[in-house]
Order: C-alpha cells, then structure tokens, then sequence
C-alpha cells in the first residue's frame, strides 16, 4: 500500500533531505612541503584508494599533527565516503578509522536507528549515476556541499532497509559469481589460444631471410573520413584515404607507440601507410604463409617491446624485425596451425562478445534492482 508521503511511497517509508539525516564532512590534503606529516599510522584515503567497494588500506598514511595542521578530518570506520570531485559518483565504505582529502566527503547518520550505514552505502550507489550528470567545471567536474545535502533519500523503517540490504546483498553475490564464471571462461580461451601459439620443434630462422620489409610514405594525417581504400597507422583503428600506394597481400606492423604497446595486422588489396607503419611481405620463395607470419609476429609483440628504443615513444628499428627469430615448419604444417589458431581466434572473439554483452546485461540488472529497492518495489519481499 502506498502512502501519501508526496513520493508514491509505501506506508512507513519517508523521504528526507539527506543533509537533514546525515553529517556531510569533508576532508583535506596536508602540506607537501612536510615529508614527516607522510609518516604516521593514520589511513589517508584519495580516488585512488577507492579500487574497490570496501577502503581497507591507502596509498599514504598521516600523522596525528598532520590531521591537526589540516582541514582534513578522521572519518569512524564503517561509514560512507563518496567522490564528490576527481572520480566523481565513486561511493566507498571505510574499514578502519580513516582521514579523507578534499576530493571525498563522508556522510554519518546522525541517528543509526532511523537509517543504517549499509542501507545508506546501496542508496548512494542507486543514485551514482546522477551525481555524475550533475557534475560542472571547466576542468574536473565536481558537485557543491549544497547539492549533495538536498539529495532526497527514502528512508523505510530500520527492518525494512536491513531486508532491502540482505536482498541486494544475496542478488549482487550471484551477480558478481555470474561475471566471475563468464571471465573464467574467457580467460581460458584466451591462454588456449596463446598456449597455441607456442610452436616448437621446428627450426628457426632470422625473419629477414623470409620477408621483405618496407615503410609507408605519408604522415599519420593524411587519413580522410569514408575514403575509399584502407590507411593503416601506428593506431589500433584503421582509417581510410582516398589514394593507394601498395596493392598486394602484407603483414602491418605499428613501428612506433608512446608505451611500446605495439600491434600487428593482415591485410591484402589496396592500401596505404604511415610512415611508421611496416609493410611486410614474403619473398619469392614463399617460405612463409602470411597468415601464419601474422601469428608469429602476434607472439612476439610481447619481445618486441622489450627490444624497443626510444624514452618517450619506443621504436621498432628494422633490424630488430628482420634479426627475429621466426619458427619455419613446412608449409603443409604451417596451413594446419593456422587454421587451428584461425578457429581457436574466432571462438575466442565469440566469447568476447558473449561475455562483453553479459557484463552490460548483469550491470543493468544490478541497477534495475537498486532503482526497484529504493522505490519500494521490493516491498512484497520485504
């Protein structure tokens, strides 16, 4: 039965001003000219400590004069802490006693009896998404003081908000069981197929005896938006340009990336490169099938970026391609692997995607329950 409590809610439910039913305390950085203020045993919490749900240690520890000095506050272990600037709609329960800085404000029920932290902890989860949309600033979008104490927040009889929080507790378990299995599914299909990329117990040989290798000509801006051949860069993307330079079957090799984190593509038909970008292709002889070379190199990316040069974008100069060592089986041999990894490759992708929509279709769940709970739909469980 609903209420006349101006929200639809049921009976014995009430909607308040959450500044009106809990103390909104912020927090503060000590000063970073004092390293001995960074040498104490009080928990300091930033965003960054806010990994998980529950913040049981912190990057820095703070003295008590450090606390003293600042406008930083301790904050009682178990209660709520939320981002309400950097990391913004991040929400966190506190385990142990912890100071908090100014990004961070911690929200106490000034009566545990009429509203419990846990009960508090899922509501300000349930509403996450409209902190964030509220967010201003030129720079870091952040919410005020003001717009967080007028929250309204439906607050059930003590019983009822424990029930609520065993029930969202119970769903979220079996939920977070759920994303686990899908990952473990996908985790192994991933070392499967890079278990299948080892290949032993064939000779190897210098990849330069296999392959030529060139660059492309044009700067990474050349691209045009719908052009009509493929642009391979030094990007994961492929872009697109109106004008060809190559017209042949290769192997597409990023020379360059800021952290080393280089890719590998197959492609044949009309195409243009960077020039940064490798352009491979087999000799004459045809030692080396390019699917099964777009594998090998795919292996070796891991090497290859502990071989790069550079400080601040790492390289890939052509000796180190062509001094790589390449496993060379028979041909025959060569087409068997490669249909094999070709098959373990989609069933992996397949499995991406299965497991990518499951996440989106558990998240949506998990939201949809927190909206019904705080509405009071859950009250025939109740």
């Amino acid at each position: 039965m609903k209420s006349n409590n101006g929200g639809g809610l049921p009976d014995g439910w009430e909607l308040k001003r959450l500044g009106d039913v809990c103390d909104v305390i912020g927090g503060g950085t000590p000063s970073k000219d004092n390293d001995s203020y960074y040498d104490g045993n009080i928990l300091w919490a930033t965003v960054r400590d806010m990994k998980s749900e529950v913040i049981a240690e912190t990057e820095h520890s703070i003295t008590e004069e450090a606390v003293k000095k600042s406008s930083t506050n301790i904050i009682p272990a178990g209660n709520v802490i939320i981002a309400t600037r950097v990391g913004l709609g991040k929400v966190c329960l506190l385990k142990y006693d912890t100071a908090i800085n100014q990004d961070l404000k911690a929200l106490i029920p000034i009566n545990t009896n009429k509203l419990s932290k846990e009960y508090l902890f899922s509501w300000l989860k349930s509403i996450a998404s409209i902190i964030v949309s509220e967010g201003t600033g030129a720079t870091v979008q952040g919410v005020k003081l003001p717009f967080v104490k007028s929250l309204p927040i439906p607050i059930p009889p003590l019983p009822v908000q424990r029930r609520i929080v065993a029930i969202l507790d119970e769903a979220f378990a079996a939920i977070a069981a759920a994303k686990a299995n899908a990952e473990r599914n996908l985790t192994n299909a991933r070392e499967l197929f890079e278990a299948k990329l080892q290949i032993g117990g064939y000779d190897a040989v210098p990849m330069g005896s296999l392959v030529n290798i060139s660059t492309g000509k044009l700067d990474a801006n050349a691209a045009v938006e719908k052009g009509r051949f493929p642009f391979f860069t030094c990007a994961r993307e492929i872009y697109s340009i109106d004008r060809y330079s190559f017209d042949c079957e290769a192997i597409l090799l990023a020379g360059n990336n800021a952290v080393g984190d280089f890719n590998v593509k197959h492609y044949q038909g009309k195409f243009d490169a960077y020039q940064r970008t490798y352009v491979i292709t087999v000799k004459h002889d045809k030692r080396v099938i390019y699917r099964y070379l777009y594998y090998q190199i795919t292996k070796a990316l891991q090497e290859l970026k502990t071989k790069s040069v550079g400080a601040g974008t790492k390289f890939l100069k052509i000796g180190i391609l062509n001094e790589m060592m390449v496993s060379c089986p028979p041909l025959p041999d060569q087409h068997r692997i490669v249909a094999e990894l070709d098959a373990l490759s989609a069933q992996t992708k397949q499995l991406e995607s299965i497991y990518q929509q499951k996440i989106v279709c558990l998240n949506e769940l998990k939201q949809a329950l927190l909206q019904k709970a705080f509405n009071g739909e859950l009250t025939n469980l109740v």
